[in-house]
């Protein structure tokens, strides 16, 4: 299917996208949920990490991808926008740098950008989102895994299941087998290893319109399933919700989904959930340097609610401190059954 904006819808992708969502306050809205438990309007507790979108270049094209990732994207983060995210880190107390894409490690400058912010913050949690398969996808890769164990990075990477079928239907044909063969290689270099110190964690998401099952007993499968068939080692299994942006909403659309799966959201919010939201911790950088409450309000370029700081260069922790949280309805994904964030589960 053709991207929305491709079918001749009169509005742009993200307009089309935010109209769609818009048109399920029919029913309850997201702002009269926060009511109901005391938390709207949705506040900050405090900025602990720094989400950096380096790029929408990557080397698949993955079927729930919010993103809209892939080999066709030029948007990449400027060197002098990666040199003004390391002025925010050096001045401010930020203990998570992560990193993400498209494929992070795309970004021509992606190495010397790890390599500074290690330099600045010894002891910070460095993340990046690698999608495995890049680690394959060109020799000047394969040395990522040697990389990563030097600069104490944090891998986590998506596995939408523990079989080739399932995996390859959602991210692309022999993306599982060169999946396996990374994580392999991660292992190898100490990744997953008990007492390591080096964290490989996993991510699953849905196939289809569903939830995702018990994050525990998830992981505990597919802890069993890799070890049992291919020795691979791993810390955690992260479940996260998909919500209806982009490619996933375009499949909703296409299956005629959309309208059960936004209902499938409401009605299993959760308030425990929607008080853990990652917005709530989180400012998230997109490759042009501006800046949002979470990596779904950059795909619908809904920036930060505080005019005066919307860009990293115009950085400022004390407004940002006391922003008010942009919401719409697709915040339902991360409140719906156990919630969602980068990190998983939040209930």
């Amino acid at each position: 299917m053709k991207s929305l904006k491709a079918q001749n819808h009169p509005l742009s992708n993200t307009q089309y996208e935010l109209q769609l969502l818009e048109s399920q306050k029919t029913g309850i809205s997201f702002s009269e949920k926060l009511a109901e438990c005391g938390l709207y309007p949705l506040l900050p507790t405090q900025i602990e990490i720094l989400q950096i979108n380096l790029g929408k270049m990557c080397n698949q094209v993955c079927k729930h991808c919010h993103v809209d990732a892939g080999p066709d994207r030029k948007e990449i983060m400027a060197f002098e926008t990666m040199q003004e995210c390391l002025e925010v880190i050096k001045k401010h107390d930020v203990g998570t740098v992560d990193l993400t894409g498209g494929a992070p490690e795309m970004n021509p400058h992606f190495k010397w950008f790890v390599e500074k912010i290690r330099q600045l913050k010894p002891k910070a949690t460095i993340i990046v989102r690698c999608n495995l398969t890049i680690i394959l996808a060109n020799p000047k890769f394969k040395d990522l895994p040697e990389f990563f164990r030097q600069h104490q990075v944090e891998v986590v990477s998506s596995l939408p299941y523990f079989t080739a079928i399932k995996t390859d239907a959602q991210r692309g044909e022999g993306v599982f087998e060169k999946s396996i063969k990374a994580l392999q290689m991660l292992n190898m270099v100490g990744y997953g290893q008990e007492n390591s110190g080096l964290m490989l964690n996993l991510v699953y998401n849905p196939a289809g319109a569903f939830l995702p099952g018990s994050q525990e007993g998830l992981e505990t499968e597919f802890k069993k399933r890799l070890k049992s068939q291919y020795g691979i080692s791993f810390n955690s299994l992260y479940t996260i919700t998909n919500l209806p942006i982009s490619r996933f909403l375009e499949y909703l659309l296409r299956s005629g989904n959309y309208e059960s799966y936004m209902e499938k959201l409401i009605e299993a919010y959760n308030p425990i959930a929607a008080s853990n939201v990652m917005c709530r911790n989180t400012i998230s950088v997109g490759w042009d340097g501006y800046l949002y409450d979470c990596d779904f309000n950059q795909m619908l370029e809904l920036k930060v609610s505080c005019q005066n700081s919307q860009h990293i260069k115009d950085w400022n922790l004390e407004i940002l401190n006391n922003r008010e949280i942009v919401i719409n309805q697709h915040c339902f994904g991360c409140t719906a059954g156990a919630g969602s964030s980068c990190g998983g589960a939040t209930a």
